[in-house]
């Protein structure tokens, strides 16, 4: 049997995952929400400026026979595509036509996946999305601009199968201090999107295999 640790970042201090609940607009669609790093889960936990201290819970979950879509395994093309179909990146036409054709390119289905692994799309990946669609970004720098976010991998519980596998470490909850870690999310961000400004600004961003040429 091979466990994993994961961790997940909430304000509130009950969290009760169950399946079929979450919001079809987070990055992978409707799930639960885990990650590895238990610094990255303390700044989730913080995230909306809403100045309320926050909960890490702890949970072991059991990944055998489940069926587990890694996004850093499969080309960075196919993570955006995946977003595209929850998170809109801009609201114009333009944008609307050519993501559903990204999406139809270069998607993976994920139904058959008990558990979806790969980067948290947090407010410096929307700054790249916005500049990608606008062709503003050569595909060649994505995952180098995606490193330079400091996104954090996440993993998405999504089937009933994988709900059943997870399990909380009740006695290892941990409170969360709003001042300490949201200004360490907050400079995350702010360091992520000057480091991304530069490398778009560089000669290594030939911006010529863009979104637009992609389809």
């Amino acid at each position: 049997m091979t466990t994993i640790t994961l961790f997940h970042g909430s304000p509130h201090e009950e969290v009760t995952p169950a399946f079929g609940l979450g919001n079809d607009k987070h990055d992978y669609g409707r799930g639960f929400y885990l990650t590895e790093s238990v610094g990255l889960a303390k700044e989730w936990a913080v995230c909306r400026p809403d100045e309320s201290n926050g909960w890490v819970h702890r949970y072991e979950l059991d990944l055998e026979d489940l069926r587990i879509l890694d996004f850093q395994q499969h080309n960075v093309l196919a993570w955006l595509a995946e977003l595209m179909k929850h998170r809109s990146a801009a609201d114009s036409k333009r944008y609307r036509m050519l993501a559903a054709k990204f999406i139809e390119a270069y998607g993976i289905d994920t139904s058959g996946y008990g558990v979806i692994k790969g980067w948290r799309a947090n407010a410096s990946y929307f700054y790249i999305a916005k500049e990608f669609v606008r062709d503003n970004v050569d595909v060649d720098i994505l995952e180098e601009l995606l490193s330079l976010g400091g996104l954090g991998i996440q993993y998405c519980i999504k089937s009933e199968v994988a709900y059943s596998r997870l399990q909380e470490v009740e006695s290892d909850l941990t409170a969360v201090s709003y001042d300490e870690f949201n200004e360490k999310y907050n400079r995350r961000d702010i360091e992520a999107r000057a480091n991304m400004r530069r490398l778009i600004d560089s000669d290594a961003n030939k911006v010529t295999n863009v979104f637009s040429t992609l389809l």
